[in-house]
């Protein structure tokens, strides 16, 4: 288009009074898709993870009660598991958890997308080190009233993620036995853990003690 053509059909074609400018905000544009999950608050939460590196493999598992009690299980296998059947371990160590407390309605949560998606019949497998784990969820799945399998991203799946890295690096015996973990919350410095107060007439005097 030429350039006077282009001026020409502004001057024909001005603006009047009730011109609107486009908006060409958008809001959340960042946000690719919403995708909406429903809460049930009776069902327990299980979150697994598995992992593979030099120092040996770890699978975890986190139960997580309807009132926000976790209770959090570590692995650290001494046969060989490739990325997928270390995962498919994990679940099925979390699932059996849940059994094990008689677990009726259990929500399973998981980065990995081939065992999510191979357990919620979306996927199929021909690998036959798979077959036999796949159809084990399918049986372990037949022991509770619900159940439902949903992918999280990896960042969503920190806490499982942190325990199987442990398991899997941590050398210790085969028959030691390690505490569960304790996290505890500080927000003050070690050597500030100790305040006294001093009476005084017009004031009282604050005073920090130092370790």
């Amino acid at each position: 288009m030429k350039a006077q053509a282009l001026a020409d059909h502004f001057a024909k074609n001005q603006v009047d009074d009730e011109y609107q400018p486009l908006n060409t905000y958008f809001p959340d544009e960042e946000v690719n898709s919403v995708e909406a999950i429903s809460e049930d608050i009776d069902a327990w939460k299980m979150f697994f993870d598995g992992a593979v590196n030099a120092k040996g493999v770890g699978i975890g598992a986190i139960l997580i009660s309807p009132t926000g009690q976790h209770y959090s299980a570590t692995t650290r296998l001494r046969f060989f598991c490739t990325n997928n059947t270390v995962e498919y371990e994990a679940c099925i160590m979390g699932m059996n958890m849940a059994i094990d407390q008689d677990i009726e309605e259990l929500i399973i949560m998981g980065d990995s997308d081939l065992v999510i998606r191979q357990a919620q019949g979306e996927w199929e497998t021909q690998d036959v080190k798979l077959i036999p784990y796949r159809q084990h969820v399918e049986e372990l799945s037949k022991r509770f009233k619900s159940i439902e399998f949903r992918y999280i991203p990896r960042c969503h799946n920190e806490l499982v993620d942190a325990l199987v890295t442990l398991a899997s690096m941590l050398p210790y015996p085969g028959n030691a036995h390690i505490d569960p973990l304790e996290i505890q919350i500080r927000e003050r410095h070690g050597n500030c853990n100790m305040v006294e107060t001093a009476p005084n007439t017009n004031h009282d005097i604050m005073t920090l003690k130092d370790f």
